[in-house]
């Protein structure tokens, strides 16, 4: 039983296609977008705008700060 499912999860992980994008028969890339300089090529249209993957913010502490006490961190009942 394990092994059928290690091999179904096997065989849906190598079903992805790996190939170029190309636009379905007898249909056409969309049209270059207002303002735009040139139509955007399939490529362009699959990659992410910055906006929706920014970076990694890494603020350092600037100023060490006492933490406030904490009134439900009780001692144990013995």
């Amino acid at each position: 039983m394990r092994t059928l499912v290690v091999f179904t999860a096997l065989l849906l992980a190598a079903c992805g296609n790996k190939g170029n994008l190309k636009p379905a028969a007898g249909g056409s890339l969309p049209t270059k977008p207002y303002g735009a300089v040139a139509t955007p090529t399939p490529a362009d249209l699959v990659k992410a705008p910055p906006q929706t993957r920014p970076t990694r913010s890494d603020e350092v502490l600037r100023s060490s700060e006492e933490r406030r006490g904490d009134e439900f961190e009780l001692p144990p009942q013995n």
